[in-house]
């Protein structure tokens, strides 16, 4: 049965800390968590999901950025690493637990990462445009960041005051 994961917020705790090393794997349940993780991004029109926007602090992330008439290109990185990085890239950026707000972050063009499936067979695979900013947006969730980490001083704070606004007018 699937289970549509409300999206944790800006602010929550989970999302400030370092996720937790995933050490169990071909569970049912894990494969659950991961069906759930994708029905989750999706009904939220996100293209990435890391574990703990929807409260659970464990290095997992799902991605798919293959455009919605497109067959699904799902991508479980479970444990990630980030090997290798090149080039640059300056792209509006959101973020589901930052709803309503976008900013232009610079990132690498091209990413490669090595992680873990739900198996728990190690692959690498390496990303470019897109992809390499999801894998990079992915990772920083499980590193306790979001992407106003990659923002100036200046926007993060005007971002955070109007949340706080949102916060203290119960919107949030």
């Amino acid at each position: 049965m699937a289970k549509i994961y409300p999206i944790v917020k800006y602010g929550d705790p989970v999302l400030a800390r370092t996720a937790a090393i995933v050490t169990e794997f071909g569970t049912p349940e894990l494969k659950q968590l991961l069906a759930d993780m994708f029905d989750s991004m999706i009904a939220a029109n996100g293209v990435g999901l890391a574990a703990p926007q929807i409260g659970i602090s464990q290095r997992i992330a799902v991605i798919d950025c293959s455009p919605r008439d497109q067959p699904p290109d799902r991508i479980v990185l479970i444990n990630p690493e980030i090997l290798h990085t090149a080039g640059k890239q300056s792209e509006e950026e959101g973020c589901l637990s930052l709803p309503g707000f976008r900013e232009s972050v610079t990132r690498p063009m091209h990413v490669t990462v090595r992680a873990q499936d739900a198996e728990g067979r190690w692959f690498e695979r390496t990303g470019e445009d897109l992809l390499a900013r999801a894998f990079l947006h992915e990772t920083d969730h499980l590193h306790g960041r979001l992407f106003l980490s990659h923002l100036s001083s200046l926007k993060r704070e005007m971002i955070k005051r109007k949340v706080k606004k949102l916060q203290n007018e119960g919107e949030w």
